[in-house]
């Protein structure tokens, strides 16, 4: 299987400086593995949406999958509490 390219929106740059460095090495590896596997075992699709989340301790990541394309785009990156209150905004 062909390696996924993984973009992130630049609002999701300014979601990476709030969260803690400990939090954040976890966060940018699990990304990364998104490139082999854009659908990982615990991965779920929002309903209603053409996006997916995958957990990555108390902080998820929202991404959309284009597999013609062969593209994977990072929406946001928040803490559980915040992450769909503000998701609607996109």
């Amino acid at each position: 299987m062909a390696a996924y390219k993984i973009f992130l929106k630049k609002s999701v740059l300014k979601d990476l400086d709030k969260i803690p460095d400990k939090d954040l090495k976890k966060i940018i590896k699990r990304i990364k593995s998104l490139a082999n596997d854009p659908r990982p075992p615990g991965c779920e699709k929002l309903s209603g949406q053409e996006r997916y989340r995958i957990r990555q301790g108390n902080y998820r990541i929202i991404y959309s999958i284009k597999d013609r394309k062969l593209v994977v785009w990072i929406v946001k990156v928040g803490h559980r509490r915040d992450i769909y209150k503000k998701l609607s905004r996109y």
